[in-house]
């Protein structure tokens, strides 16, 4: 695993300087560099190493010195791809270096190599003798990559925040990325939160021309669902139970030690049981949980560490943990995000001890374990005051907001709310204000949240272009197509790159193996998921490697109990950074919802604890990248910006 950075915009040592220094949490374990001073071009890296410790620096270049990469990510199939092109009269200087096996396939296939890739990646290829740089992302979108075009020219990062560093990249915020922010919690692609700066989708490649200073991307891959060819119902549990093995055992490719971060629910357990089930020796598992019991999953971990006698590590967090390391999550993040930050102390407590990190993120988006497909198919939305679906929050906010605060905008937003959930109700399959807005809809940005939100595109016209995008007839396959161009990218890998990487951890994501997503994603829609028991077809494929219990337990998010924790400990940030003189001289929301959202939920006269975590953490991010213009983790307190 390594950060990587590069130029086409005629910059100096200067700036090279610059990019290695910014990541180099990605990379401690070395450094390196190419330049071509005639064609303008430089490639920098920094290494963890975790394959071919000995042998595998950045930039890295073939027999012949003409083909240059530098690589973030592992190739699960590099062994075999090493034979074949080995087969074919390449000669390789490493002992098994998947990054040399990218230059090799390169110089083979040119950019149709990413097809023949199973892993997560994003790299860049200088072809010096075309002069032209090519770089690709990951079918899922596990491995980042940021593209900005400063004077002109090309700059990529593993990281915004080493691009916003350059001269050229201009710090200035994206409206409209913020106004999409407010509804999701996270930023959808292929825009960021800052202007000048953009990211690779998923599954995308880019070539690039110095001389012509021509840029062009294009998608290479699509998951597949609502695309199931015959299939017998009754192998396919076994059948599933193969391909859930075989991604776990290819992803175990290493030559450091292992560990898993196990939450207590189905996913990362059946990770962890998958794992001792591939003989994969000497298991450490690493658990969070919280003094809140009803939020803890501590004690069905423990279960599945007892069953396969693992050294098991356990962290309770406490609010004054969180305050400690909040600004410094923000900053690891790079981009605002509202949703949960446990991952954060689980990466922090393993990389004390190991390298890489089985997850069991993306176990969810393959076998619908939000159950939104369920709005569709029902014709309804989640009534209001539902917890647990996704989307039903806004709506209980409006409804909350309506009912609660007194004056006339209110019974405008009650209104808009009726008039839409009525209209829902009339067009199931339609995403309008509600659907998948976690804290602000549309209606309710435009009459008090964001200055000058009528110029803005609504955030559930874009969720519904990617929804019909998908082209399917089955609603379960369009959410989970939904799912893989959105929250699963832009939110979770996202917040799981950054926080490993910030302890320079390698997290891994078994799950997302292309080859399992595909054949999952070619199970019938009807047999993938069920409306009654969201995991059923994944708990059958690994039911005799679970506890009990743990097959019949609440789905759980693995989130921290901010609502409450705002009351108590977070009060001074909360009152600081939502002041309505603050809101006011920032110029971007309205001074309004400090009355509207925040004192009663201070009050503990209503629960607005979604949507002041979500405008909390946005001024945070505001504060450290476009008031302070950080250049590098911040070295003040919370207590110093509560003040």
């Amino acid at each position: 695993m390594c950060g990587i950075a590069g130029y086409a915009a005629g910059f100096g040592s200067a700036e090279m300087d610059v990019l290695r220094r910014s990541l180099v949490h990605r990379g401690p374990d070395g450094s390196g560099s190419y330049v071509d001073p005639a064609a303008g071009v430089a490639l920098v890296a920094t290494r963890l190493a975790i394959q071919d410790l000995d042998h595998g620096a950045q930039p890295m270049a073939n027999e012949d010195g003409n083909v240059h990469v530098v690589f973030n990510g592992e190739i699960y199939n590099a062994r075999e791809l090493r034979k074949q092109l080995a087969g074919s009269g390449h000669r390789f200087a490493s002992a098994n270096s998947d990054t040399e096996v990218l230059v090799h396939l390169y110089e083979e296939l040119g950019e149709t190599m990413v097809s023949e890739l199973n892993g997560m990646f994003a790299f860049v290829v200088y072809d010096e003798r075309r002069r032209r740089l090519f770089g690709a992302r990951d079918r899922m979108g596990i491995k980042p990559l940021y593209l900005a075009r400063p004077h002109g020219g090309l700059a990529f990062a593993s990281e915004l925040k080493t691009l916003v560093n350059l001269p050229g990249v201009e710090r200035e915020l994206d409206p409209e990325a913020l106004s999409h922010y407010l509804s999701l919690r996270f930023v959808p692609g292929p825009g960021s939160i800052i202007k000048t700066i953009e990211r690779l989708p998923a599954a995308h490649l880019f070539v690039y021309e110095p001389g012509e200073a021509e840029l062009t991307t294009r998608r290479y891959w699509r998951p597949p669902f609502g695309v199931s060819p015959p299939l017998d119902e009754r192998e396919l549990v076994p059948l599933l139970r193969e391909q859930l093995l075989g991604a776990v055992s290819r992803w175990t490719l290493s030559d450091v030690p292992i560990a898993c971060s196990l939450s207590g629910g189905i996913d990362s357990s059946a990770v962890t049981a998958l794992m001792s089930e591939a003989g994969y020796p000497d298991l450490r598992t690493y658990s969070l949980g919280f003094e809140e019991e009803e939020w803890s999953e501590l004690p069905l971990a423990r279960l599945v560490a007892a069953r396969y006698g693992t050294e098991h590590h356990e962290l309770v967090l406490r609010p004054s943990e969180l305050l400690d390391d909040l600004l410094g999550m923000v900053w690891a993040l790079e981009e605002p995000y509202g949703g949960g930050l446990p991952s954060w102390y689980v990466f922090r407590l393993m990389s004390g001890e190991v390298k890489v990190a089985m997850t069991g993120t993306g176990g969810d988006e393959l076998f619908g374990g939000y159950g939104r497909f369920r709005w569709f198919e029902e014709g309804r939305l989640p009534r209001i005051g539902a917890s647990k679906w996704i989307g039903s929050r806004p709506v209980r906010a409006a409804a909350a907001v309506a009912s609660r605060v007194p004056g006339r905008w209110t019974s405008d937003i009650g209104r808009a709310a009726l008039r839409d959930l009525r209209s829902l109700r009339a067009e199931p399959a339609r995403w309008h204000y509600f659907e998948r807005s976690y804290y602000f809809s549309d209606q309710a940005k435009r009459d008090l949240v964001l200055e000058d939100a009528d110029r803005l595109p609504a955030t559930g016209s874009l969720l519904q272009a990617i929804y019909d995008e998908s082209g399917a007839a089955s609603p379960r396959d369009a959410v989970a197509y939904l799912d893989f161009h959105t929250q699963l990218p832009e939110e979770f890998l996202l917040m799981t790159d950054r926080f490993s990487m910030a302890h320079s951890l390698e997290a891994r994501v078994p799950f997302l193996d292309h080859e399992l997503v595909e054949f999952v994603a070619s199970i019938p829609a009807s047999l993938r998921t069920r409306p009654d028991d969201l995991k059923a077809l994944l708990k059958a494929a690994v039911a005799d490697l679970l506890p009990e219990p743990m097959l019949g337990a609440t789905k759980r998010g693995f989130v921290i109990p901010t609502g409450e924790w705002l009351r108590g400990e977070l009060r001074p940030l909360v009152l600081r950074f939502l002041d309505p003189e603050r809101l006011r001289r920032q110029g971007l929301f309205q001074p309004a919802i400090f009355e509207r959202f925040v004192l009663p939920h201070l009050d503990r006269r209503a629960d607005f604890g979604d949507q002041i975590w979500t405008l909390l953490m946005f001024q945070l991010w505001h504060l450290l990248y476009l008031e302070e213009r950080l250049t590098a983790a911040p070295t003040f307190t919370w207590q110093d910006v509560a003040a």
